[in-house]
């Protein structure tokens, strides 16, 4: 096997043959991006790279417990191997007994697609994209707004082979588009965001459209107090404040009495109401559209993740379920700690329940409120609580009589996910967004609008 034409699942199978350790797992990630960017309405750049990353994991048993090493490099070759996997053995040899440790992940049928080539991404998934974008920065350009933004396509192919004969592969397709709209004295800024999987459903013509409109609305200025205000929060809002969430849903955690998904006097809240509206927060890796690795992937120790359970199936999983929780998020090992049910945290994340209205319906029932365009730089305060803090950006809007009257200042707001939910008083038709803070690591989202009565901006923002 010559270093420069070795295959991905050929780089797994020579690893695990190299290993000495008593278990191994051996992730190989092949990468490839395709991206153009544009600004003032004119393509400024575009690109294709490719790139490979290898990760062994070698566990090591002993008198007082199982080891684990962990060694992650970029751009590995058949040449690199060998030292790469007595790397990983070293770092477990030198290393205390692994709190985490389970025995690797068996009984998994193997991928039939497992010695397949990866799948690549190029310059082609803008095929029907690009002249659709040109299109639009003519429109804009003689509406005298000026687009800015990015699209982003990348395709990962993870190859998943251990010491125990898991053979695994998940072809994982990514493409995210952000677009900006701004006046020419760039005092009004609006935003739209989607998420897909071939750049085959965005449509840059009507993302312009909804930002002319948006664009519109901010020609009228209106300043308000700091306050409380029943606000609309649009899908892309609600996905950064539910992920967050998720991502907050540690079953150990909560166990232990850390987190707001904590008992009080001990235990957790599975099974308690959250909100009296119908509503499920569910991950399923078979998600229409939003489809993600069915198996644990997991490059590292930490949290609730386990070098561990690698290949272990991922289940679909209802969080929240009829407003109740009902799963907070475990390993093995943090499920034996627990007692709570084995958990993954999911690829994907969607809230079903609500009506089947269009946020424009919301609006069109909104005696007096804000209308939000999204979220950004939302920090955690208070764990105990989940108590989050963060900014409005891009518009936020007055609604008065069921119309958008005009633009106001932005804000700072402090609100829990898990509070909104409780306090929500409508939720509206889920449908697939771009989550604007967490689009980097998370983007496989599907959310309603929700109406809070009482949403709490708390401190007025200079931000545009």
């Amino acid at each position: 096997m010559s270093a420069r034409s070795s295959k991905p699942h050929e780089i797994v199978e020579r690893a695990l043959e190299l290993s000495r350790a008593d278990g191994c797992v051996v992730i190989a990630d092949e990468h490839s991006t395709a991206n153009l960017r544009w600004a003032g309405n004119t393509l400024t750049t575009n690109g294709v790279t490719r790139g490979r990353s290898l990760t062994v994991v070698a566990t090591v048993d002993g008198k007082e417990g199982t080891a684990s090493g962990v060694v992650s490099r970029s751009a590995v070759t058949a040449d690199d191997l060998e030292p790469l996997v007595r790397a990983a053995e070293a770092a477990a040899r030198g290393a205390g007994p692994a709190e985490d440790a389970q025995p690797l992940v068996t009984g998994v049928a193997q991928a039939p697609d497992f010695t397949d080539a990866p799948a690549e991404t190029s310059s082609a998934v803008f095929a029907d994209f690009a002249p659709a974008l040109g299109e639009a920065f003519a429109r804009a350009r003689a509406g005298g707004r000026e687009l800015y933004g990015f699209a982003n396509h990348e395709l990962v192919s993870t190859y998943l082979g251990t010491s125990t004969g898991l053979r695994l592969r998940h072809d994982q397709p990514t493409g995210t588009l952000e677009l900006n709209a701004k006046s020419p004295d760039r005092t009004r800024s609006a935003w739209a965001g989607r998420s897909t999987r071939d750049f085959k459903d965005v449509d840059p013509g009507a993302l312009d459209a909804e930002l002319a409109v948006r664009l519109g609305w901010a020609e009228r200025r209106v300043d308000l107090p700091a306050g409380r205000y029943e606000t609309l929060l649009p899908p892309t809002a609600v996905a950064d404040l539910l992920i967050y969430q998720l991502w907050s849903a540690s079953g150990r955690d909560a166990a232990e009495g850390r987190t707001v998904f904590s008992k009080p006097g001990g235990g957790t809240r599975v099974g308690e109401k959250l909100t009296d509206l119908p509503l499920t927060l569910r991950s399923d890796p078979n998600e229409p559209g939003l489809e993600s690795a069915p198996f644990v992937v997991a490059h590292s120790s930490g949290g609730d993740q386990s070098v561990f359970d690698n290949g272990l199936p991922v289940a679909p999983t209802e969080w929240v379920a009829g407003g109740a929780l009902k799963h907070l998020t475990t390993t093995r090992h943090t499920a034996g700690l627990t007692g709570l049910p084995v958990a993954p945290s999911g690829g994907n994340l969607i809230l079903d329940g609500g009506q089947d209205r269009s946020l424009d319906e919301m609006v069109a029932s909104t005696g007096r409120g804000l209308l939000l365009t999204c979220l950004w730089y939302i920090r955690e305060v208070d764990p105990a609580t989940l108590l989050l803090t963060g900014l409005t950006r891009d518009g936020v809007y007055l609604v008065e009589n069921g119309q958008v009257t005009g633009q106001v200042n932005n804000f700072r707001f402090n609100e829990s996910p898990v509070d909104l939910l409780g306090r929500a008083t409508e939720a509206g038709r889920t449908e697939k967004t771009l989550p604007r803070e967490w689009s980097d690591w998370f983007t496989r989202a599907a959310m309603p609008a929700l109406r809070v009565p009482d949403f709490n901006m708390s401190s007025v923002s200079q931000g545009v």
